[in-house]
């Protein structure tokens, strides 16, 4: 969401005060809104930086239930914006529930309009001050790949060609299912380029309606469309020097593909409703956990659009094909949240490991992370188990302690399955392995396999 200016957002079904608070906050952009339904799209449209909430709307006027349920939706879809919520002499039970769902105030009626201004200047300020530490935060702890755990041969490839491609300012696709941490390496993309102290904006082009999506990107004229009020920059101006991230770009409809077409071949855009071609300099990176050759070949995709956002394409392996970086994960995860849960000390078992191990992870990072939260969160004991985890558990022999170890396994292993393979035949098993016959013999006699003769 951008903030261009100071924007208020007003739910009350009242339309008298609606007017009335709309005159007394002439420092605002008051944008109004008289029930739940269209409170959310406000939200979305304008994005305030404070809200005051009636809690009695329509259809249940007499009851605080709907005005509860629209901060809920509120506070999940913008949890940084304060909402001052607006109650009765008699409803303190209901303003406490407020405050505890995520209300920043709460302001009993009748309205005092000069004292809800105060208070209102005080949310903005606030909102402002929060928004600029986050931005500090951001610009000067990041570091470049900060937060990316790589360990295994697959991903640290991938961490290379990130390095590679970073500095070159190349429009870059990500390809990887979902949970793989594709945001996350678009953002080390951004933080290792000339443009790191610039904007990266994202925007899910599957989370959004495609009938805002067109405004979301490109903006919007006053007047364009009903409730329009206002000129408004879209997401590819907001991000001009910096970096813009199109997650699940596969997603885009087909009419919206030929303007961001003409926007990646021109560097121009031009805001619904308006004439005015505007230039924009900004780095695109795209990404999607779909097939888009395939889509391409069923009509769903442009050809000439993906060439254009494939300059550089960099495929994410799937958590399953990344070798021994689960428990690696499952381990960083694991003091990720005892630090932000305040836990003591945990471990997960040797059990828990086997299981992470075994375990396919479907919903890849994002499903490790989420049951690593969940079992910290639940744990009462000083170990994480699989049952813990949710997982199955499963009959696994331990890890060997040194590399020694390691390798009589692995050659054992190797040796009994080339023997297997070349049904019983040691000259073909030794060929298959690289090796001489002698040589198999003697490896088979160190390691006490019983392999015939």
């Amino acid at each position: 969401m951008i903030h261009p200016e100071k924007t208020l957002l007003v739910v009350e079904d009242d339309p008298g005060l609606q007017k009335a608070l709309r005159w007394a906050f002439s420092d605002f952009e008051v944008v109004t809104a008289e029930d739940r339904k269209s409170a959310i799209a406000q939200l979305r449209r304008h994005a305030p930086q404070v809200v005051t909430l009636d809690l009695g709307l329509p259809p249940d006027p007499g009851s605080a239930s709907e005005g509860l349920a629209t901060l809920q939706e509120i506070v999940a879809l913008a949890p940084d914006i304060k909402v001052i919520v607006v109650t009765g002499n008699d409803d303190h039970e209901n303003a406490v529930r407020a405050i505890g769902l995520g209300a920043w105030l709460f302001f009993q009626k009748p309205v005092d309009a000069e004292l809800l201004g105060v208070i209102v200047e005080r949310a903005y300020n606030l909102f402002e001050l929060e928004q600029e530490n986050r931005d500090l935060s951001r610009r000067e702890i990041r570091e470049p790949m900060a937060g990316l755990v790589a360990t295994s041969p697959q991903m640290l490839q991938v961490c290379q060609t990130i390095e590679k491609v970073a500095p070159t300012g190349a429009t870059t696709l990500l390809l990887g299912e979902s949970g793989t941490g594709k945001e996350l390496l678009a953002r080390a993309l951004h933080d290792l380029s000339p443009r790191a102290k610039e904007r990266f904006v994202a925007i899910n082009c599957a989370a959004i309606p495609d009938t805002l999506l067109e405004s979301e990107l490109f903006g919007y004229e006053k007047g364009a469309f009903t409730g329009a009020a206002k000129q408004t920059p879209g997401n590819i101006e907001y991000a001009s020097g910096g970096t813009l991230f199109l997650d699940e770009v596969g997603d885009l409809p087909l009419a919206l593909q030929a303007k961001l077409l003409r926007f990646l071949q021109e560097r121009i855009i031009t805001r619904v409703g308006g004439r005015q071609e505007i230039p924009v300099d900004v780095r695109v990176v795209a990404a999607t956990h779909q097939n888009l050759e395939e889509l391409i070949g069923q009509g769903g995709f442009r050809e000439d659009l993906y060439y254009r956002i494939s300059e550089i394409t960099i495929k994410i392996p799937a958590l399953r094909e990344r070798q021994g970086e689960a428990s690696v994960l499952a381990n960083y995860f694991l003091d990720r949240e005892i630090e932000q849960q305040h836990k003591g000390k945990l471990a997960l078992s040797q059990e828990a490991l086997n299981a992470i191990d075994a375990y396919s992870w479907p919903g890849n990072v994002r499903e490790l992370a989420n049951k690593l939260k969940r079992a910290v969160i639940m744990a009462e004991g000083k170990q994480i188990t699989a049952q813990g985890l949710e997982l199955e558990v499963v009959e696994s022999e331990p890890l060997p302690l040194n590399l020694r170890e390691v390798r009589v396994q692995a050659e054992s292993h190797a040796l009994l399955r080339a023997l297997g393979q070349a049904r019983g035949n040691v000259s073909q098993a030794a060929s298959l392995l690289g090796i001489t016959r002698p040589t198999f013999y003697a490896l088979a006699k160190k390691y006490k396999l019983d392999i015939g003769q």
